[in-house]
């Protein structure tokens, strides 16, 4: 069993993005300037913003924070979206989600311009996404393909179960991993709460990516040996044990089905990171294509 460490392949995507802004830089060309927007004080948000922010400076790109009370109302949001599409110095424009229940999130990801759309999920990256086009691949799927691809894990002809079926992981990944492609030529399954008969297929599962948000689900029954599982799952439980009061968990019984596995991602320490490391890619990206 061997651990797909997102640290690893975080630092290496980073390292790479850091050496091509230097040059940017050199020649004195634009700096990539990610803008996100933070609505409330959710604390996994605020988590997740701040490491960003933190990433950001880590490879030389500029950022910038927008702060919106947690009942702020959805004309004063398409106001601050609006102002970043105009504005030529930003790069890339991410809304942290979730968002408040006054404020539609489809509307708000519809307005980010698709050029500035780092988060891949604008309708019009989805769509050139699944005709196989050029355009921004939604953060979580990108990073475990460029984990995949970092660890030279064999995709061809693979059989890969996504469980789960959200727009954010679910959908996309099981998409890009049947591209012609590598990563991809996979016979991709999804399964999701209506599933029947989900340990029997996740069974035959070389690939499994675990992504619907309940704490342990996979079990060790339900993984036969030498499979590979990504383990998107990050929730937070409580666990007195921890300074902070809580514990963040997978979606994967790790610690019964990792002897399993040929390799399995941690949790912390794997997709997450690597969601960061593909969002500065993305954001690199949008400014070298000016």
């Amino acid at each position: 069993m061997q651990i797909l460490d997102g640290k690893i392949v975080s630092q290496a995507v980073k390292d790479a993005i850091k050496i091509k802004t230097d040059a940017l830089k050199s020649a004195g060309k634009k700096t990539p300037h990610l803008a996100a927007i933070l609505i409330g004080s959710n604390g996994a948000s605020e988590t997740y913003v701040a490491s960003k922010v933190k990433n950001c400076k880590e490879v030389g790109f500029k950022s910038s924070l927008i702060r919106l009370p947690e009942t702020v109302d959805e004309a004063t949001l398409v106001t601050a979206i609006e102002q970043l599409n105009a504005d030529g110095d930003v790069d890339g424009i991410l809304v942290q989600l979730p968002l408040p229940k006054q404020i539609s999130e489809a509307k708000i990801i519809s307005l980010i311009h698709p050029d500035k759309d780092v988060d891949g999920f604008h309708p019009m990256s989805i769509g050139k996404m699944v005709q196989g086009l050029p355009t921004f691949i939604p953060a979580t799927p990108y990073g475990i393909l460029l984990m995949l691809e970092h660890y030279k894990i064999d995709t061809k002809g693979k059989h890969a179960v996504v469980i789960g079926r959200s727009n954010i992981v679910g959908r996309p990944i099981s998409i890009l991993l049947s591209r012609n492609t590598y990563p991809g030529n996979c016979t991709v399954t999804v399964c999701h709460s209506h599933t029947h008969n989900l340990r029997e297929i996740c069974l035959q599962a070389d690939i499994i990516v675990a992504a619907l948000g309940i704490p342990g689900f996979l079990k060790a029954d339900m993984v036969k040996e030498n499979t590979v599982v990504i383990d998107v799952g990050i929730t937070r439980v409580k666990d007195i044990t921890k300074k902070s009061g809580f514990a963040i968990k997978g979606d994967v019984d790790f610690v019964n089905v990792a002897p399993k596995c040929s390799y399995i991602t941690p949790v912390p320490g794997g997709v997450g990171l690597m969601t960061i490391a593909a969002l500065l890619m993305n954001t690199y990206n949008a400014c070298e294509q000016k």
